[in-house]
């Protein structure tokens, strides 16, 4: 397992001292935080939380980035819900203007919303009702689960989320994966597949992050958790063979010291970089990511190689394969920095034709060195709109179901009024709906009380004709 140091964040070491990172790991989640609740305990009074949920680590905020203003933050939430609200109408005619908003970074509260639909997961769902509940309730396959299970506690152990041994973000965790095993059973389960679901659970319920994690293996980057690797491998190719053209001095020193890709760029690639940038890098990076496709993948790791190696003076310190490596397993974190590392990003000419193209040149190389590829990945789609071409999805698919319904009863005055008065066209000024309907209805605080005391309940709530009870917005946690 990976150590987290500072820098990268990614520092491999031998297996022995892998183990015992993880083993005193497990003792501390045992000894002092057995429990998500005692976890929210002691967080209030011993543990820094960042803004993220991270509690340490050298993924945890150290306030080095510029929060967005509140007014602007308000504004990009209000553009962003209109879109979600016309989501095929925007992606058809104003598609520029939804990779722009993801370039700028789509707003927090509504990112697990706007990656669901950029991805195509909530159709996926919508068209699949059902399927996940079905497949959480079978027992799965006994030796995808004891592997899924080891590696629980691997995935991001400094995130509050994650932290407590069997807390929820485990179990949730668990789930997903398992579902996936069960939906591809000829894929099984690949160890890289949990640092993606990990993050999608940060943002959305279980049931999303099943479907978000379907779209990014099947769509954005099919092949990748296969067995035998051949799609990261033919990935790395063109990975190096685009370098030639980003940055020929690092292309050559990778060259001259016979350096294959696939020794730096496989974590960064089969992990869409969350486990090697710092967070609000990772998310920016999966903005444009999810509206745009693998092109950001491709271009974001062309950008560190260009840092790192893109000059002689660079490559003085590293005279050879070792420390070449070493380098790259210890990105300079002004590289990574959030500002900067997006800037590059866009301004970096590299195209989903360009990386056809190159495909298309590497797959015929692959065949005549190593022969057919053993596994048939489908196509890869370039992005929301690919995705959206190819699965046209209905209204009723995209359709925002709200969690709560409100029903304010009408005065006998307003009714008085209504009836004198025309009827005047009224301007919508509901709540955005939430995308994310619970499974059943809870109980009414009332059921538990005497008549007496449920009759006062009823007199003093404003939520009596609401569907729900308010015990609904407690649950609900991921607006």
């Amino acid at each position: 397992m990976a150590k987290l140091q500072a820098g990268n964040g990614v520092q491999w070491k031998d297996s022995k001292s892998q183990r015992g990172t993880v083993e005193n790991l497990a003792e501390y989640e045992s000894s002092s935080l057995g429990s998500d609740s005692e976890l929210n305990g002691v967080a209030n009074t011993e543990i820094q939380t960042d803004k993220y949920g991270f509690i340490g680590g050298a993924q945890q905020s150290k306030g080095e980035n510029e929060d967005v203003p509140p007014d602007v933050l308000r504004q990009r939430e209000a553009k962003w819900l209109d879109m979600l609200n016309s989501w095929d109408k925007w992606m058809a005619k104003k598609h520029k203007k939804v990779k722009l908003r993801c370039q700028k970074g789509i707003p927090p509260s509504l990112r697990g919303r706007a990656w669901l639909y950029l991805s195509g997961g909530k159709v996926k769902k919508e068209q699949n009702l059902g399927k996940f509940q079905e497949l959480d309730g079978q027992p799965g396959d006994p030796k995808w689960l004891d592997v899924i299970d080891k590696d629980l506690h691997r995935q991001f152990p400094f995130h509050e989320m994650f932290v407590a041994r069997g807390g929820h973000g485990q179990q949730d965790l668990f789930r997903v994966l398992k579902a996936y095993t069960l939906y591809r059973p000829e894929e099984g389960y690949c160890q890289a597949q949990a640092p993606i679901a990990a993050v999608l659970l940060m943002h959305m319920p279980a049931e999303d992050a099943f479907w978000g994690l379907v779209q990014i293996c099947e769509k954005y980057l099919p092949g990748y958790y296969s067995a035998g690797l051949e799609a990261i491998q033919l990935d790395g190719e063109i990975l190096f063979a685009l370098l030639k053209r980003a940055s020929p001095v690092a292309h050559r020193h990778l060259k001259k010291y016979k350096i294959d890709p696939i020794l730096y760029m496989t974590e960064w690639f089969m992990c869409a970089f969350s486990r090697t940038l710092p967070w609000s890098s990772v998310l920016r990076v999966w903005d444009m990511f999810f509206c745009e496709g693998v092109k950001i993948i491709f271009r974001v790791g062309l950008v560190l190689l260009k840092c790192m190696l893109g000059s002689q003076e660079k490559l003085k310190a590293c005279q050879g394969q070792y420390e070449t490596m070493e380098l790259l397993r210890s990105i300079k974190p002004q590289y990574m920095q959030e500002a900067f590392l997006v800037e590059e990003v866009i301004e970096l000419a590299v195209s989903e034709r360009d990386i056809e193209k190159e495909h298309l040149s590497q797959l015929r190389r692959w065949k005549e060195t190593h022969g057919e590829l053993h596994c048939k990945s489908p196509p890869r789609m370039h992005g929301a709109k690919a995705i959206m071409a190819a699965e046209p999805p209905s209204r009723q698919d995209l359709k925002q179901n709200p969690t709560i319904i409100v029903e304010v009863p009408q005065t006998t005055e307003s009714k008085k009024t209504t009836k004198k008065t025309k009827p005047e066209k009224k301007k919508d000024t509901s709540p955005p709906l939430n995308p994310y309907p619970l499974s059943n209805n809870p109980p009414l605080p009332s059921d538990n009380l005497s008549p007496s005391e449920s009759q006062h309940l009823q007199k003093d709530t404003p939520l009596q004709g609401s569907n729900q009870s308010l015990s609904s917005a407690e649950h609900d946690t991921y607006l």
